[in-house]
């Protein structure tokens, strides 16, 4: 049965004063004799046809299990809902959705986590000083001159291990909130490129297992003489062979520090 609109009650209101019975103002709207019954005996008891305030539904936590939730996750953000449901103390019957209410009042949501090489504190010393030792590079004479390049393996499908991490906005590179993984794994097909300011090379499909001799072979080859070259510091850039090629070849390579992770954008939340 449809409700009455504000306007409809005050309508409704009028007839009944005009001394219109309630069975025929039911039928005018459609409504059961009852509503317009009820419509009239709060009429009388509060002067208004509005709604009479209702009471909130009882909220199924306290202000200490709301501090004990928020703390956990601040604590661990890879702890799932579920987990904190079992760990909150006391008799309580809360669901998974209610645990996460709570997490979504304190600004945390549930989010893929940023995936980042694991650093040791040599990793870290090599990162900074090789910024300091390009602080002063300009893109006009040096960086136009550097080719970028690597070798990426785009999986035939993709495994998603469903693991999420509770955080804030801006938190997505937050140490707590990072899930460290090696940088390699997984298969696919494997393709190879580089980029510059000017714009891009050929990308080159690598069939197989890529080695020394075959990344002299098929990639190397490509490489600018006048440009400086960047690689990362994988077995077949870094093998003896390779090495030697560039070197008989008068190709200029840049130093790249181990462990340079590629950073993503943020992306929209899942929920």
């Amino acid at each position: 049965m449809a409700r009455l609109s504000r306007e409809d009650r005050q309508i409704a209101l009028g007839r009944l004063q005009a001394g219109q019975s309630q069975s025929a103002i039911a039928r005018h709207f459609h409504v059961s004799q009852s509503t317009i019954s009820r419509l009239w005996v709060r009429f009388q008891a509060t002067g208004s046809v509005a709604d009479l305030p209702r009471a909130e539904r009882p909220r199924a936590t306290t202000a200490a299990d709301d501090r004990f939730i928020w703390l956990r996750h601040l604590r661990n953000r890879f702890l799932s809902a579920s987990s904190s449901v079992q760990a909150l103390p006391g008799p309580h019957r809360l669901s998974d959705q209610t645990v996460r209410n709570r997490l979504h009042e304190a600004g945390l949501r549930a989010r893929r986590p940023h995936r980042a090489a694991v650093l040791t504190r040599r990793h870290r010393q090599n990162r900074v000083q090789w910024g300091n030792q390009h602080l002063r590079w300009t893109v006009r004479n040096h960086w136009r001159h550097v080719w970028f390049s690597d070798e990426s393996n785009f999986l035939l499908q993709r495994h998603d291990g469903r693991s999420r991490v509770y955080r804030r906005v801006n938190e997505r590179y937050a140490p707590n909130c990072v899930d460290e993984a090696p940088v390699h794994g997984g298969g696919g097909v494997m393709v190879w490129g580089a980029i510059n300011t000017a714009g891009r090379s050929t990308l080159v499909h690598v069939q197989g297992r890529i080695t020394a001799q075959r990344y002299v072979e098929e990639i190397l080859l490509l490489a600018d003489q006048d440009a400086i070259f960047q690689q990362d510091n994988a077995r077949p850039h870094t093998a003896r062979l390779t090495t030697q090629f560039l070197t008989d070849h008068h190709v200029q390579v840049l130093p790249w520090p181990s462990h340079v992770a590629r950073h993503e954008p943020d992306r929209t939340p899942l929920g």
